[in-house]
């Protein structure tokens, strides 16, 4: 048994934690660039908090799936600002928006040169500035994986910048933060949690420690996506989410992910479809093509990590493998997810997302090797 494990420098979690961000910035920097979502929310009591304790800032906001472009720009302010500490408060879009800036500040040129996929790949060769990270949603968990999932307009694509040096120096998740999400953000950000605690427990790379932490967020999420989704006030459900949400960002960092971010990244870049949604809708779909898959050609004991799956989902102990795919789809239903078709995509778009699937890093995580033909039934049955 062989594997690696790491996560963000310090975790804090808990019910109003998050008014504690300017006294914990205050021992890793003097000068933050603050990054912020497009409607700036809390701009103005973050700003004010840091100042008392002595640290300036400088506030750029990031609308919607963070650009190249947006990142070298951020960047660039940041060093012309003498930046020594980079804050984000926000979605996984403004964390990951972020976290690429704080690495790009500790080494040189722009951010293309070190993107994989359509970048030049090179490797970060010197740690950032210290990076704080605070979601306000509960879904992609990237407050504690080492990649920040970028936009490249002009390739229609999403890539990754990869690296240890991307963990945050400090995650503070205050699910306090999460409670003005509106039920549709919810259900998106929720699935596309529930999706990243189920890939890794499943996936060909996962270990003794992603599988624990998978658990506990799977039972979480079982018991409070819905509750989240019909009373955002409910801060009982909210404070679940919020860890599944970690839980599951610690494990795809630790394990490998599978089809259904495979695809993600190339329907996401294509057709700026939001990322939940896309997940959510091909989750279940993916589930059951995966179980015929192995049970015609994969490891058996993967068919017992699916029932496991279906157990917790469930609270059935009796419960069967197929039992957890219809109660993801019964979700679906619940939170209206929409087909793909409503992206702009159609079964002619098979020819061209396969290929580009088949590539994806995360893809190569999935518990079998799932051929073109299954992979279009997949998109076709999604649309």
């Amino acid at each position: 048994m062989i594997f690696e494990f790491a996560t963000a420098g310090r975790i804090l979690f808990g019910l109003g934690k998050a008014a504690m961000l300017p006294s914990l910035a205050s021992d890793l920097g003097q000068r933050a660039l603050v990054v912020l979502g497009g409607a700036e929310r809390g701009r103005d009591g973050l700003t004010a908090g840091l100042a008392e304790v002595g640290i300036a800032s400088v506030v750029v906001a990031v609308s919607g799936e963070p650009t190249t472009h947006q990142v070298d720009e951020a960047t660039q302010l940041a060093r012309d600002e003498r930046c020594d500490l980079v804050i984000a408060q926000g979605g996984g879009s403004v964390l990951d928006a972020g976290k690429a800036v704080a690495a790009l500040l500790g080494n040189p040129g722009e951010v293309l040169d070190y993107l994989e996929l359509v970048g030049k790949g090179q490797p970060l060769q010197q740690p950032g500035v210290p990076f704080l990270a605070v979601p306000t949603t509960a879904g992609t968990g990237t407050e504690v994986t080492r990649n920040a999932v970028l936009d490249v307009p002009e390739h229609r694509v999403k890539a990754s910048l990869r690296s240890p040096y991307l963990l945050a120096r400090l995650a503070v998740i205050d699910p306090e933060l999460t409670v003005s999400m509106p039920p549709k953000i919810t259900a998106f950000t929720g699935m596309d949690a529930l999706t990243q605690l189920i890939e890794p427990f499943v996936s060909n790379a996962a270990n003794p420690i992603t599988d624990g932490i998978c658990r506990e967020g799977l039972a979480r999420a079982a018991r409070s996506l819905a509750r989240a989704f019909e009373d955002g006030s409910d801060l009982s459900a909210r404070e679940d989410m919020a860890l599944a949400a970690l839980c599951g960002g610690i494990a795809l960092a630790n394990a490998r992910l599978g089809a259904v971010h495979g695809f993600a990244g190339v329907l996401g870049g294509a057709t700026g479809h939001p990322h939940g949604a896309i997940c959510a809708r091909l989750l279940p779909i993916v589930m059951e093509t995966n179980l015929c898959a192995i049970t015609q050609r994969g490891d058996p004991a993967i068919l017992d990590r699916f029932a496991e799956v279906a157990r917790t989902l469930t609270g059935d102990p009796e419960a069967e493998a197929l039992d957890g795919v219809a109660w993801v789809r019964a979700r679906c239903e619940d939170f209206q997810i929409p087909g793909l078709g409503e992206a702009g995509l159609s079964s002619d778009d098979c020819d061209w997302i396969i290929p580009i699937a088949q590539r994806a890093s995360s893809m190569k995580g999935n518990p079998v090797a799932l051929t073109d033909a299954e992979l279009c039934a997949i998109l076709e049955e999604a649309l």
